[in-house]
């Protein structure tokens, strides 16, 4: 019989400054979801049929589970970043079958770490629908554009918010009250609400995360604002705008903003960049 995950006590305060918070999640467990537990738990006995392809689409749905494979592959490298997988399949295929099944056996899940929590695991599960949506949203433009690079953007484009998921597993308190904060005042910027109640903005405490794991320099330029100016991150950021602006439906007054640029990016008019947007949406 499996035996209960080990977790540590859920953070109510602020643990410091950036370097705290980023000594504190990068040594914290990530959880998967439930669901991908229970699947390579399935796959386990069948391990002889299992090929990277397969683990790959098993862990797809999953931010949490993708990005605890890439910190785990990338805490096996020696010496510097060149030739560090950046995306999960490549991942798999360094790593090896057995070895994955040996390193990812018992998983701890979100479910265990928010159990009781019904509010804390429905806004981790409303960030995690929001990333797949953005995922699917910028393998679309980066097909269109055809982009080398268009698995690793999609791949970028999903992991972009794990800091806030990882907030919301470990410190559910407090990704409440920004939660809270910013439904009371929809005009309330992220910047600000981060700030004032964590002491840091995620976006600052995910690239310090991304660093301390030493995650693909792809992938870390690719979550990067100050590289805005090339295509590859204009593409990942306007997914990211695209998901979060559509998340309750497509009349969202800043959508036609995300749509001008859009098409920018994508050298089209904004009525088929618009028709393409909805013809994306899963």
């Amino acid at each position: 019989m499996p035996t209960e995950p080990t977790f540590p006590p859920m953070l109510d305060r602020v643990p410091g400054d950036l370097s705290a918070w980023t000594q504190w999640l990068r040594d914290a467990p990530i959880p998967v979801l439930a669901h991908t537990a229970s699947a390579l738990d399935e796959l386990v006995d069948h391990e002889d049929a299992v090929d990277a392809r397969v683990l790959a689409e098993t862990l797809a749905d999953d931010p949490l589970a993708c990005l605890r494979l890439l910190v785990h592959v990338a805490s096996l490298r020696r010496g510097d970043d060149r030739g560090a997988p950046e995306t999960v399949t490549a991942a798999l295929v360094l790593l090896g079958v057995g070895p994955f099944f040996r390193a990812f056996a018992g998983l701890p899940t979100v479910e265990q770490r928010l159990a009781g929590l019904p509010q804390a695991l429905q806004g981790l599960h409303q960030v995690m629908h929001r990333a797949r949506r953005a995922a699917t949203f910028a393998l679309g433009f980066a097909v269109h554009r055809m982009d080398p690079d268009a698995a690793v953007i999609h791949e970028a484009a999903q992991l972009h918010d794990f800091a806030e998921m990882l907030l919301w597993c470990h410190a559910p308190a407090l990704a409440l009250e920004i939660a809270r904060r910013q439904a009371a005042d929809p005009a309330l910027r992220s910047a600000t609400v981060q700030c004032d109640v964590l002491g840091v903005e995620l976006p600052d405490l995910q690239h310090a995360l991304m660093r301390a794991w030493r995650l693909p320099p792809l992938l870390v330029r690719l979550d990067d604002d100050r590289h805005a100016d090339t295509a590859p991150v204009r593409n990942v950021h306007l997914a990211i705008r695209v998901a979060r602006h559509s998340a309750a439906g497509w009349d969202n007054p800043a959508l036609p903003d995300d749509v001008r640029d859009v098409a920018a990016l994508l050298r089209l008019a904004p009525d088929p960049a618009l028709k393409l947007l909805r013809a994306l949406d899963p």
